[in-house]
C-alpha cells in the first residue's frame, strides 16, 4: 500500500477507501450530548455503532455525540490514534455471508484520563451533556469480590476519598462530576452502566451513594434523589484486532485507519427506560427499552459469559488459542451446549419474546463464526469470575448440580496457577486473577485458592464445592483437559 497517495480521515474529507460506507449525515455538524468512559473496541462496535445509525435515520440525533474517555495508560494509544482522525474509525462486521465496513462517526473526540481527570471532568460538565455512559468491565467499579459493593480498602479508591476533587477512578468521577452538576444549579446527567455486572446500574448506584456519604451526605441525598442509573444489557462479540488484520484491511481497502474494529454481526441491546433528562431514540435502530432489563441481563451473563470463561479456561489448557478452535473441539463444544442445557440455562427466570433453547445454539454458532478471531487471552482477561460463581451460589441454593460449573471453576483456577509460574507476558488480569497469581508463590494446591475470602466468600467454604474442584484439579492433572471431557463423555456427563 503506498500510503503517500492515500487521503487522510477527516470529518470535512473522510476519503475514497474502496469499500467503506460513509456516512449520510453531516458529521461536522455532530455535537457532544454522550460521554462515553471506557472507550475501547467494544463501545465502539455497540453503543457507538448504534448511535450512528441512528443519526444515519435522525438529524436530531447529531446532538447525541460522543466525547470517549480512557481512564488507563493502555488506553493511550487509542485515544491518540482516534484524536489524529478526527475520531473515525472504520467497522467491519463479519459473518459467514461476508463482511461489511463502516465508517463510524459518532464519536467526536477522545480524552485521557488515566493521570489526571480535569479534562473529562470538564467534559462531563458541558451543558450539553446528558448521558455518561460506562464500559470499563467490572474491575473498573473496584468492589469487593464476595460482597459486590464497593471496597473502601482499594488503594485506589482511598486516594480518591483523600482528593475527591481530583480523583482516577470511575466512581469518585462521577460523583465529582455529580457535585459540580449540583452546585452550578443543572439538571443531573444519566450514569449508564453497559458493562457485564448483573444489575450493573444498580450496582454502579449503590457504589455512588456509599462514595457519595463518605464526601458529602448533602451531595448522596441529592444524588439519590435526582440522578438515574438504568441497566442495561449488551450483547456482541468483538476481538481485539491483530497487527495483521489491521493491516490486511488497509492494504484491501486503500484506507489509512489505523484504529479499525471488527465485531460479529450480531448485535443486541436492551434498556431500562429511566434517564434523567433525555435519551437518544436507539429503539429506532433496533435496541430495545422495557422496564425490567434483568432477566435478558442474566440470560446474556449465564449462557454468553459464563459459557465463555468457562470454555476458555479449558480451551488454554487444551493448547488452543482463539474462541473458534476451542468450539471446534466436539468435546469442548459438547461441553458448552451441556452446561447450558442442565447447570446454567435452569438458573434463569422466562425472558420476554426470547426461546432459550435457539438463543443457546445461536451461541455455539456465534463462538464457531470463523471470520471472528477471537483470542481465548481477552475472555481469560476480561470476564469477572462471578460469571461462574454467580451460577453456582444459584445451583446449590436448590441442591441441584453443579459437575460442569465445578470443571469450569477448577480449570480457571489450573490455568491461573499454570500461567503463574511462566515469565510474565504483560497481558492485563482481573484483580481476581492477579490475586491469586500472587498468592501462587505461596500456595501450591490451587484448591486451597478457595480459601481466599476476599474472592469466594461463604461459597469457597462449602465442602460440597470443594470436594467437587478437588475431583476435577486431580483429573486435569491426570488426564489434562481433552481427557477429562472424553472421560465425562464415556460416564454420560456430557
Amino acid at each position: 500500500m503506498n500510503e503517500a497517495n492515500l487521503e487522510p480521515m477527516s470529518r470535512r474529507a473522510p476519503g475514497t477507501a474502496s469499500g467503506i460506507t460513509i456516512p449520510r449525515y453531516d458529521m461536522t455538524a455532530v455535537a457532544p450530548g454522550i460521554v462515553h468512559i471506557g472507550l475501547g473496541g467494544f463501545h465502539r462496535a455497540h453503543f457507538a455503532r448504534y448511535t450512528h445509525d441512528l443519526m444515519e435515520v435522525d438529524q436530531a440525533a447529531l446532538r447525541w455525540g460522543i466525547i470517549g474517555a480512557g481512564l488507563r495508560a493502555t488506553d493511550i494509544p487509542l485515544l491518540e490514534t482516534l484524536n489524529q482522525q478526527d475520531g473515525l474509525f472504520t467497522l467491519i462486521e463479519r459473518d459467514l455471508d461476508g463482511e461489511t465496513h463502516t465508517l463510524v462517526g459518532s464519536i467526536i473526540r477522545a480524552v485521557d484520563a488515566s493521570k489526571d481527570s480535569t479534562a473529562l471532568l470538564d467534559a462531563i460538565a458541558g451543558p450539553l451533556i446528558r448521558i455518561v455512559s460506562i464500559t470499563v468491565s467490572e474491575h473498573g467499579y473496584h468492589l469487593d469480590s464476595a460482597t459486590r459493593r464497593l471496597n473502601f480498602e482499594d488503594p485506589a479508591i482511598k486516594r480518591d476519598l483523600s482528593e475527591p476533587q481530583r480523583p482516577l477512578t470511575l466512581i469518585g468521577i462521577l460523583v465529582e462530576s455529580f457535585r459540580r452538576r449540583r452546585d452550578q444549579d443543572r439538571r443531573p446527567f444519566t450514569a449508564l452502566s453497559c458493562d457485564n455486572i448483573h444489575d450493573n446500574g444498580r450496582v454502579l448506584r449503590a457504589a455512588i451513594l456509599a462514595y457519595a456519604e463518605r464526601v458529602d451526605a448533602d451531595l448522596a441525598a441529592w444524588i439519590d434523589e435526582n440522578c438515574r442509573f438504568p441497566c442495561s444489557m449488551v450483547d456482541r462479540i468483538t476481538p481485539v484486532p491483530s497487527a495483521d488484520q489491521r493491516r490486511e484491511f488497509q492494504e484491501q481497502s486503500g484506507s489509512l485507519d489505523q484504529a479499525p474494529i471488527f465485531a460479529e454481526s450480531f448485535r443486541q441491546w436492551v434498556l431500562e427506560d429511566e434517564f434523567s433528562d433525555g435519551r437518544p431514540d436507539w429503539d429506532r435502530v433496533g435496541a430495545q427499552f422495557v422496564t425490567n432489563v434483568s432477566p435478558y441481563e442474566k440470560m446474556k451473563l449465564r449462557l454468553l459469559n459464563a459459557s465463555h470463561l468457562a470454555t476458555a479456561g479449558l480451551g488454554t489448557l487444551a493448547g488452543y488459542d482463539t474462541v473458534r478452535e476451542t468450539i471446534e473441539d466436539p468435546f469442548i463444544r459438547r461441553y458448552m451446549e451441556r452446561l447450558m442445557e442442565s447447570e446454567t440455562g435452569p438458573t434463569l427466570p422466562p425472558v420476554p419474546g426470547i426461546d432459550l433453547a435457539v438463543y443457546q445454539r445461536t451461541l455455539v454458532e456465534r463462538f464457531a463464526n470463523p471470520a471472528i478471531h477471537d483470542k481465548l487471552q481477552r475472555i481469560n482477561a476480561d470476564a469477572p469470575l462471578n460469571l461462574l460463581l454467580d451460577p453456582l451460589r444459584d445451583r446449590m441454593a436448590i441442591g441441584g448440580t453443579i459437575d460442569l460449573l465445578s470443571l469450569g471453576l477448577a480449570a480457571w483456577l489450573k490455568r491461573v496457577k499454570v500461567e503463574a509460574a511462566l515469565p510474565t507476558s504483560g497481558r492485563p488480569m482481573g484483580k481476581s486473577e492477579e490475586q491469586l497469581q500472587q498468592l501462587s508463590q505461596t500456595i501450591a494446591d490451587p484448591a486451597l485458592f478457595l480459601d481466599v475470602s476476599e474472592i469466594f466468600g461463604d461459597l469457597g467454604s462449602d465442602p460440597r464445592l470443594k470436594s467437587s474442584i478437588r475431583h476435577w484439579l486431580t483429573a486435569l492433572d491426570n488426564d489434562g483437559a481433552i481427557g477429562v471431557l472424553q472421560s465425562a463423555a464415556r460416564t454420560g456427563l456430557l
